[in-house]
């Protein structure tokens, strides 16, 4: 799997990923961002992803498989 998104929309010191992903949610769109996050050591970042999984409509995850379990609820 080859990774779409550039270094800098994981830096959340730019708010890239932060003005992109708020698109999502104002229109109530639900997205899965599939990747190796463990490559990023950014503890904000981490900690991005854990509370965007929390959530209802933005999701970080490893595989399709777990991409497709998110977005079917």
């Amino acid at each position: 799997m080859s990774n779409v998104f550039i270094p800098i929309f994981f830096n959340l010191k730019t708010a890239l990923a932060g003005d992109i992903l708020q698109l999502f949610v104002n229109y109530q769109i639900k997205v899965a961002i599939i990747d190796d996050f463990s490559e990023y050591q950014s503890g904000s970042l981490h900690d991005f992803i854990i509370e965007c999984n929390r959530g209802r409509q933005v999701f970080f995850v490893s595989s399709m498989d777990e991409a497709a379990e998110y977005l079917s609820h």
